[in-house]
Formats: C-alpha cells, sequence, structure tokens
C-alpha cells in the first residue's frame, strides 16, 4: 500500500473517533487540492526533511510524502492522532517520523530538518515564526506556513500598508515573505471563526540580513507601541531608559522626528537600532 491508497481522511476520521479539541486550537484542512498546493510550494523535496508541526490526521503530511519527501518529520502533541499517523509511516515506506511534543520546545535542526510547511495552531503561530528566524545558524532554506489571516497580514505587510508594523520589519530583515493564498474558513473543519493565510518565507543572502533582532525588537515596540505618535514621542520612553537624547538618536539614524512608524522603511529601523546598541548606557 502506497500514501494514495489510504482511505480518505473524513472515513479516517470517523474509524479512530477522531475530533477538533478547541484546547489545542484544531480545525482539520481536509482538503487535498488545499494541502497539495502548500506541499508544491515547499520546493522540490528529494533529498529533503521537512517538519510539519501539528499534523493532526495527516492530510498535510499525506501531501508531503505523495510531493516526493524523502523525510517528514511530524511533531504532534495529541496522542489521539498515533493511530492515524501510524498508518501513514506504515505505507510510506517508514519515511514519517513522528515526534509526540510541543513544537515550540522541539529544535527542528535536531532533526537534519531543512524545511517547515505546517498549519500552524492559532494561539502559538506567531511565536514559532521568531523562533526561527532568530535561529542561529538559520537551519532552513525555506517556511512555507499557514497564520490566520490577521497575522498572515502583518508578517507580509510592506512599509505604508495599514498591516505593516513589528512584525513583518523582524521577519523581513532575516526573510523575503509572501502571501501564496488565502483559505476561506469554510475549507476547515470545524470551521474557525477568521479565514487563514499561506506564507512562504525565504532566508535573504547572509550579507543582507539584519541579525541584531534584540535591538530591533526594542526598537519597534517602543515605535509601534504608540503608532499614531510622531516617532520624536514614540521613542522618548525607550531613550529615557537607555540614556539616549532621542532628537540627537534620530538625526543621526537619518530619520524624520515627525514621521509616524508605519511611514519609515525597514531599513531606518535598523539604523534607529544600530544607535541603540552602539550608545544605550543602561542594560
Amino acid at each position: 500500500m502506497s500514501v494514495s491508497d489510504l482511505a480518505p481522511l473524513r472515513e479516517i476520521i470517523a474509524r479512530y473517533g477522531l475530533s477538533a479539541d478547541k484546547s489545542f486550537g484544531q480545525h482539520f484542512l481536509l482538503d487535498l487540492n488545499i494541502t497539495d498546493k502548500i506541499a508544491r510550494a515547499t520546493g522540490p523535496l528529494s533529498g529533503v526533511t521537512v517538519m510539519e508541526i501539528g499534523p493532526g490526521p495527516g492530510g498535510l503530511t499525506r501531501s508531503l510524502l505523495t510531493a516526493g519527501a524523502e523525510k517528514v518529520v511530524a511533531v504532534e502533541m495529541d496522542i489521539r492522532f498515533m493511530p492515524a499517523l501510524e498508518d501513514i509511516i506504515n505505507a510510506s515506506d517508514e519515511r514519517l517520523k513522528v515526534v509526540l511534543g510541543n513544537g515550540l520546545k522541539v529544535n527542528p535542526a535536531d532533526h537534519g530538518v531543512t524545511r517547515i510547511a505546517a498549519n500552524l495552531p492559532y494561539n502559538v503561530g506567531t511565536k514559532m515564526l521568531i523562533n526561527w528566524l532568530t535561529a542561529r545558524p538559520i537551519f532552513w532554506d525555506r517556511l512555507v506556513l499557514m497564520f490566520q489571516k490577521e497575522v498572515a497580514d502583518r508578517v507580509t505587510a510592506r512599509p505604508g500598508d495599514k498591516a505593516f508594523g513589528r512584525l513583518a520589519i523582524l521577519t523581513q530583515s532575516i526573510a523575503s515573505a509572501d502571501n501564496l493564498m488565502d483559505v476561506p474558513a469554510r475549507a476547515f473543519t470545524p470551521p474557525p471563526k477568521v479565514d487563514s493565510a499561506v506564507v512562504v518565507l525565504e532566508p535573504l543572502p547572509v550579507g543582507e540580513r539584519y541579525d541584531d533582532l534584540k535591538s530591533l525588537s526594542s526598537v519597534t515596540q517602543a515605535a509601534f507601541g504608540m503608532r499614531r505618535k510622531m516617532l520624536r514621542r514614540s521613542l522618548r520612553g525607550i531613550g529615557k531608559q537607555k540614556g539616549l537624547d532621542v532628537d540627537n538618536w534620530l538625526k543621526t539614524a537619518g530619520v524624520d522626528p515627525e514621521k509616524r512608524p508605519e511611514a519609515l522603511q525597514i531599513e531606518d529601523f535598523h539604523r534607529l537600532a544600530d544607535y541603540l546598541r552602539e550608545n544605550s548606557k543602561a542594560a
């Protein structure tokens, strides 16, 4: 038996008495057209080890294996799904490995993972993304991640967009980020209250990455914490905390003090973070 010979997902769910658990933020994606598109977006998979977070009954898992993944490492917290995943292990010549555990606590690099494809739980998706952006060294060459649509918009937003803010700046300082497709709530069982979207991320060339995400995070948190205020005002608190003259900080960084944060380019925030790191007088 091959993966394509397995029973339909709805039959598997009924066979093993599976249901979505709200405490885990579970919503089953049963549309193989969508999961196949996600798998294709993960790129050529021959010789590649892909990690999936939260496989559930295994819809995306099947698509990744059918697309030719050398190995899929699926991280699942809910032991109820093991019988369904065992069926896939047996049908895939054991190209599937299941790790029982919390995706936030599993280091993909420990499993030889170079790509991640996942329908991320809404409540921890952003935290997982930040973990992978701050990994040193960057172990991945592509992430294909589904978030709730509002979060996906914040990841991919460009300067001037309504959703442009801290998450876009942190993400796009390390990687390119593009929306692959929107996924309506009705595609899931049970349907969530909001739509989702799939984002494709690829690391920027090493020389183009801005690696000091700690300083950048401090600057963006201060700036967008008061996003309706001019920068001269929004950066005053952190400037006082770090012993900086805000007007001199902005002038040296070449940033107009009367601009609001969403009007800046990502490179402007890099210069502000450089100055913060090099001139702070307080820890």
